[in-house]
């Protein structure tokens, strides 16, 4: 079965809480679920205790989806890795959600807004060995808690390219899921339908976002940073850029799990609510184009 989240990160931004910082968390869950939405990942916004979370997200008729962690893995071991996410892991099992989102923060430049993305990290090949066992092990240890860890690639992080992603996949265990981001996939550089049909059995989580290609191209003639690149309005919700969506979703047939809108923008240039149902439409027609439900 399939259920379409949406992710905050369109009305609130956690990596510039400037964008959209006047905008309530209530207006957020209104307008998503107004849009269409079934249920939310986590944002800065939402209290990180499940007894105040989930009567706020009932209220609204939604659920919560899952939520980002950053993980440091080149720095520290899975083992203390693991004791830094307890929190976070016991909040998403007690608001029921199935999967655990990860991506490796080390050294990463997405969040500076000083820092163009031509200076983001790469890792070494004795990195890439310490990161791969590390994240399969942590894997595990959260897959004993019950929930899936789901890797988010990501710009401006270790792993971005294409190439990279197809790395970190050979180099982690089976327990080691993907988070399909047609967005972070396209910008960089990578074919996103390749990649959904490379790992469809390993994809347990996607987030959907559109790219527009004349950002895109001034950030990398320019050199922006992340950032600034969302605030010019690299991404956009699906239908509204370059992705070939129904080419991505065809390649995940059979797929069972969250879809979700995960689009950036800066909200006084897009306004929420309108590009949060223009996203929900599109994504289902989508969806139903390529023979999902």
């Amino acid at each position: 079965m399939i259920r379409i989240g949406a992710n905050p990160i369109g009305w609130s931004n956690d990596d510039m809480v400037e964008l959209g910082g006047h905008i309530p968390l209530e207006q957020c869950l209104t307008e998503a679920k107004a849009a269409g939405f079934e249920g939310m990942e986590l944002g800065n916004k939402f209290p990180r205790d499940a007894a105040k979370l989930k009567p706020i997200l009932d209220a609204h008729h939604l659920v919560l989806v899952s939520g980002w962690y950053s993980t440091f893995l080149i720095e520290r071991d899975a083992q203390a890795e693991f004791a830094a996410a307890q929190a976070h892991a016991k909040l998403l099992k007690a608001m029921g959600c199935t999967v655990f989102i990860a991506a490796e923060c080390t050294r990463t430049v997405h969040g500076d807004k000083t820092k163009p993305l031509s200076a983001r990290p790469q890792m070494s090949e004795a990195e890439w060995k310490r990161f791969g066992a590390g994240l399969t092990a942590f894997a595990e240890l959260i897959h004993g808690m019950g929930l899936t860890l789901v890797y988010h690639h990501h710009m401006g992080t270790v792993v971005q390219t294409g190439a990279e992603i197809d790395r970190m996949m050979a180099k982690t265990g089976p327990a080691v899921k993907l988070l399909l981001d047609t967005g972070h996939a396209t910008w960089g550089g990578a074919d996103p339908a390749a990649l959904a049909k490379r790992y469809r059995e390993r994809i347990a989580h996607v987030h959907t976002k559109d790219v527009r290609r004349d950002v895109m191209a001034r950030a990398a003639a320019e050199d922006w940073s992340f950032l600034k690149s969302v605030v010019e309005g690299v991404y956009t919700v699906p239908g509204d850029g370059m992705v070939d969506f129904v080419a991505v979703l065809r390649e995940l047939k059979g797929y069972s799990g969250w879809v979700v809108v995960e689009a950036e923008q800066d909200p006084e240039k897009a306004n929420p609510a309108t590009y949060a149902k223009l996203g929900c439409d599109n994504l289902k027609r989508y969806l139903k184009a390529a023979g999902l439900s």
